[in-house]
């Protein structure tokens, strides 16, 4: 895609208006948002999403429009697991829920601005040495079995080497002093929760980015696409945490489905490389394929994972019941007043 400065340049005007509405509505009333609210909220950045991709479908054509879909559901859907972390976070450091908004919103601006970052090196490295996809394959795969071998335990949070390096060095306080960063205890200035916790979401998110960069690079090689995917996939990510927060804990196999999604682009990466390279027998595979992968991959994943929920709570509902009956035969029946 050979684009002039000002697409470059609207484009990241458009982001930035959105982010800065979007700090307007969290500012003039923090708290906890309804449940309808955040439903309203996420269909509105999908459905700018999917305007957008159908924009690129009209203009660009069906590759470019494809291979946006593609990793813009991708990413989006790499951004849900992250979100189980995120919640963690936020328990782990007891945030007040009418701050929720301020921390995560603030988290995903920083994890934009550390992406794009991100991207322009990536891009730079793929022009420059081609056998990074050999690389990008190959972690994309290691990911992949390592989310599988992981997807069963329980996961907790671990602070990361940048966090432990500002709880270590700045001075903090325990205490939080409503929304602001830094508070002022016995004449010192010190910084507030409010800001590790800032940085926990936008370093951990960063590290996230070490699998849905190369994940997405394996989808389309074009810097445009790659950015405003990941921009679109982080937009709608403080509603979709309100939203789908309690429903976390009933997708119990999309590990597995994003793993099987992370191993098939690391093959792809690689059978696309060796094609690239001269091997006869290496196909290429068309996004469309890709894409079609992806889309009933996730679909397979989110109905299993709900009748899996389903069954188990029946089945403790029955366990209940039946214990309840034991109880009563042990105790004797219970009176009626």
């Amino acid at each position: 895609m050979n684009l002039p400065t000002w697409a470059w340049i609207a484009t990241i005007a458009g982001f930035l208006a959105v982010i800065a509405f979007d700090f307007y509505l969290v500012a003039r009333n923090p708290r906890d948002p309804s449940m309808r609210e955040s439903t309203i909220w996420v269909i509105v950045y999908v459905s700018l999403a999917a305007a957008f991709g159908l924009g690129l479908l009209a203009v660009a054509g069906p590759r470019y429009g494809g291979e946006f879909f593609a990793g813009w559901i991708t990413e989006y859907s790499l951004s849900m697991d992250n979100l189980f972390v995120f919640v963690l976070i936020m328990s782990r450091f007891a945030v007040p829920k009418e701050y929720r908004q301020k921390v995560l919103l603030i988290g995903i601006v920083l994890a934009l601005v550390l992406r794009g970052i991100f991207i322009a090196l990536g891009a730079e490295a793929i022009s420059r040495f081609d056998w990074m996809f050999y690389l990008f394959g190959a972690f994309l795969i290691w990911t992949a079995w390592k989310l599988i071998k992981e997807s069963d335990e329980d996961e907790e949070f671990e602070e990361n080497r940048v966090l432990r390096f500002v709880r270590r060095t700045v001075p903090s306080t325990k205490e939080y002093d409503g929304a602001r960063l830094t508070t002022v205890v016995d004449g010192r200035r010190l910084v507030t929760p409010m800001l590790i916790v800032m940085v926990a979401i936008g370093t951990t998110d960063l590290l996230f980015a070490v699998d849905s960069i190369p994940a997405i690079f394996g989808l389309t090689q074009e810097p445009y696409l790659v950015f405003t995917a990941n921009a679109f996939a982080l937009m709608g990510l403080r509603q979709l945490f309100f939203l789908i927060g309690g429903l976390l804990d009933r997708l119990v196999y999309l590990s597995k489905g994003l793993a099987f999604i992370l191993a098939f682009i690391g093959v792809k990466l690689i059978l696309e490389a060796l094609h690239h390279h001269g091997v006869a027998w290496a196909p290429e595979i068309p996004i469309v394929v890709s894409l079609g992968v992806i889309v009933v991959t996730l679909t397979v994943t989110t109905i299993a994972s709900l009748l899996k929920s389903r069954r188990d709570a029946a089945s403790g509902g029955s366990e209940s019941g039946a214990g309840s009956e034991a109880e009563e035969d042990l105790t004797g029946p219970r009176s009626a007043g």
